[in-house]
């Protein structure tokens, strides 16, 4: 692209974000996902380990490699996805995840499981997403949603919808941004979304640094995020829900129902979301605790 000025390298993806994120609030996480036999995948595995994330979960494959992701950043901080260099979007090792290969031990020690809808993708990911699933109510496990929707890693797009529709009867907690919200429920606000989906006990509406609109065990409202200086929005989004997990595991289901606790989780969501964005690259950019409480005292 000819307006690119330099690329640096940043391992991670959205599972992965989410996962360091979570370890580097305090909340233990583990990553399941498949990586190739190259350097890129021993490059994630190895910050995964390096920060404390299990590891247990990951498979490895023989014949493709990690997948990379081009991302452009502009001045302001704002990225775009800019495809896969020469490859398909099915060539990668993520999209080989095998079902019969998740380790039940994960789920036993878990509270959550945490889902984008880009593993629905792929037929082998698809089976181990609803494989996870199963696992996940075997074990009683909340579901997290995080739609995280990205058109190109899909080879027929109109497969999407009907897919990501099946999730809604396990999910518990869903994560949208506003142009996915308006695409799959013609509306951005949490509440709404909510009462269509009458088993779920939270639903949070993101939008950059706009309100987030959020329903939380009844609880509506909004919250403004905190006004940081942007460097790279990449991974912030992970970083928010990271943010929203860690406070729920803190928190506790019970706590939900306090209109001030559901405000004040969402409030945290977004200083790791916002802190995440004063730095680049996603997972090198996410704040511990201390950093979040910090900024969370100015306000």
């Amino acid at each position: 692209m000819s307006e690119v000025t330099s690329w640096t390298p940043y391992p991670g993806g959205a599972p992965a974000n989410v996962a360091c994120a979570l370890t580097k609030l305090g909340t233990p996480s583990a990553f399941v996902g498949c990586v190739g036999k190259d350097a890129e995948g021993e490059e994630l595995v190895q910050l995964l380990q390096s920060i404390g994330v299990n590891t247990s979960g990951i498979q490895y494959s023989e014949q493709a490699p990690t997948r990379q992701v081009y991302v452009t950043r502009t001045a302001q901080g704002d990225r775009t996805f800019a495809g896969f260099g020469d490859k398909k979007a099915d060539r990668f090792a993520d999209a080989y995840l095998q079902a019969q290969h998740l380790p039940p031990k994960l789920f036993l020690e878990a509270e959550y499981l945490v889902l984008g809808t880009l593993e629905l993708a792929y037929p082998q990911t698809r089976a181990a997403v609803f494989r996870a699933l199963e696992l996940a109510e075997e074990y009683h496990l909340k579901i997290v949603l995080d739609v995280n929707w990205r058109p190109m890693f899909w080879l027929d797009e109109q497969e999407a919808l009907p897919l990501i529709e099946e999730l809604w009867q396990y999910v518990d907690f869903l994560k949208l941004a506003e142009e996915e919200a308006q695409w799959l429920f013609d509306t951005a606000d949490a509440g709404a979304i909510s009462a269509r989906l009458s088993s779920v006990e939270g639903v949070l509406v993101s939008n950059g640094d706009a309100e987030v609109s959020y329903c939380i065990s009844d609880n509506e409202g909004t919250v403004k995020p905190i006004k940081v200086s942007v460097k790279d929005t990449t991974g912030a989004g992970d970083a928010f829900l990271a943010g929203f997990i860690h406070q729920l595991c803190l928190q506790g289901m019970q706590k939900l129902n306090s209109p001030q606790v559901a405000q004040e989780i969402v409030r945290y969501a977004c200083a790791v979301g916002g802190l995440t964005a004063t730095k680049s690259g996603a997972i090198a950019a996410q704040p511990s605790a201390q950093e979040v409480e910090a900024l969370l005292q100015k306000i």
